[in-house]
């Protein structure tokens, strides 16, 4: 039985190969295609006349009553009417395997960094369907990330999903570098969807570095790519760490950024006839956006787990903004990196009160939840009050939790501040952690006793 289903698979797979249609029409990104009845999701080569005009990849994105919608993965420049359009590979797939680890590879998973193309690949279905709600495992273990305001503050369990909202120019990518290089992760699958062409090098050799890379698969589509290269570099990105994930591996995979593959699928729709909705995005953003968001997290029985790290774009600051709302309404977590402790020099530029981890109280002990909860209250009473603080306003002794807070802020505040290039151990973190809150609610527990009156005598 499953070899006859393999070999039905297989026929599936092919069955499309020597159809052949015409261009008939150019609108914007896409062409009308006569005569071409080819499944949503189709690959196809376009062109090809001579040996001057090579054929162009292509895929079936929409069709009408009589003709199919093509995208090019490339340029439409030099497209005529009457090319011919022959079928490829009517499953959208792609080929995954262990000798990408190291590689820095596109949207079709071809190499990018001047090696050979990797060998011993298995093709594996581009946008699997939806994994069953009770095929997941209950996140219970904690993953580390090297960064002591991640490790403290907003833990990580294997298998959860992290989105990191940040506008330009506060850190984002050295983060993602400290996370790929200190993570506990067994690989790290980096996708760089849309992405500066000039930054793609700079962050595989500054930010990753050669130790980095030697553990990671990194797929890149930038910013000057087709839409559709932007969509299958982050869905290709997800399979590899699928791939891993089955084989009992604890996958980290990051994508940089979730903005850029939903302006990738709004341009897709549109040019297919999709009517816009919110904010000019169309339902299918939203749709897509879920999926592939659901891809990552623990599977019940395979002892492998992707756990998603995505960031996503805030333009403006502004954290109601159409993708944003709904990426944190499906993510189990959110980390905001300011602008304001950006322009402090405090870095990583975390927000660790406007962060939360969902899974922190499945993944921590108790001594640590404890500091973790005593940390979040002095910090969150020190930004109340700062402005009095700083204009000299604030009376001393008339509230004992305001005096802990001036009094321990600089030490939460350092070890919250963390050179990225050097990771930290997580128990060391903690036991800081554990040891700055134990002395801030002994000195809380001496205020409240001593009373209004005598603390504001002894100051």
């Amino acid at each position: 039985m499953t070899f006859l289903s393999s070999t039905l698979a297989s026929i599936a797979r092919w069955q499309s190969i020597g159809v052949q249609g015409r261009v008939s029409e150019l609108r914007g990104l896409t062409l009308l295609v006569e005569d071409l009845p080819l499944p949503v999701g189709s690959l196809v080569e376009v062109g090809g006349r001579g040996p001057g005009d090579p054929p162009r990849p292509g895929e079936v994105v929409g069709f009408t009553r009589d003709r199919a919608i093509v995208m090019l993965l490339g340029q439409t420049h030099g497209i005529r009417p009457g090319d011919p359009v022959l079928a490829g590979d009517a499953s959208a797939s792609v080929a995954v395997g262990p000798s990408m680890l190291g590689r820095v590879l596109d949207g079709l998973l071809r190499p990018l960094d001047g090696l050979a193309p990797a060998r011993g690949l298995s093709p594996t279905p581009l946008s699997p369907d939806p994994v069953s709600a009770m095929a997941r495992d209950v996140i219970r273990t904690r993953l580390g990330t090297g960064v002591r305001a991640i490790d403290l503050m907003t833990p990580l369990g294997r298998g959860q999903r992290m989105g990191v909202f940040a506008g330009p120019g506060v850190g984002k990518s050295t983060l993602l570098g400290a996370i790929a290089r200190g993570t506990e992760a067994d690989v790290n699958v980096i996708a760089l969807i849309g992405e500066r062409g000039r930054e793609v090098r700079e962050f595989i050799e500054h930010s990753l570095g050669p130790a980095g890379l030697a553990r990671s698969v990194v797929i890149v589509a930038t910013g000057d790519e087709s839409p559709l290269m932007r969509i299958r570099a982050a869905k290709a990105a997800c399979c590899v760490s699928e791939y891993f994930r089955a084989r009992g591996r604890a996958v980290m995979l990051m994508m940089d950024s979730v903005t850029r593959f939903a302006h990738a699928q709004r341009q897709v729709g549109l040019s297919a006839g999709e009517p816009p909705a919110t904010r000019g995005y169309t339902p299918s953003v939203f749709a897509e956006l879920a999926r592939l968001l659901e891809r990552a997290g623990s599977m019940e029985g395979s002892g492998g787990s992707v756990t998603g790290l995505y960031t996503i774009l805030v333009e403006g600051d502004d954290m109601t903004e159409p993708v944003a709302d709904a990426a944190r309404g499906i993510l189990d977590g959110h980390i905001i990196l300011s602008r304001k402790l950006a322009q402090r020099g405090h870095y990583p530029a975390i927000d660790v009160l406007d962060s939360i981890s969902r899974v922190a109280g499945e993944v921590s002990d108790d001594a640590h939840l404890e500091a973790r909860r005593q940390a979040i209250a002095l910090l969150a009473k020190h930004r109340e009050i700062e402005e009095l603080v700083q204009i000299g306003a604030y009376a001393s002794g008339a509230d004992a939790l305001a005096d802990t807070a001036i009094e321990f802020e600089p030490a939460l505040t350092e070890l919250l501040r963390q050179n990225l290039a050097e990771g930290d151990p997580f128990e060391a973190a903690r036991s800081r952690l554990v040891k700055v809150a134990q002395q801030a609610g002994e000195s809380l527990r001496m205020r409240r006793a001593a009373g209004p009156r005598s603390r504001a005598k002894a100051s």
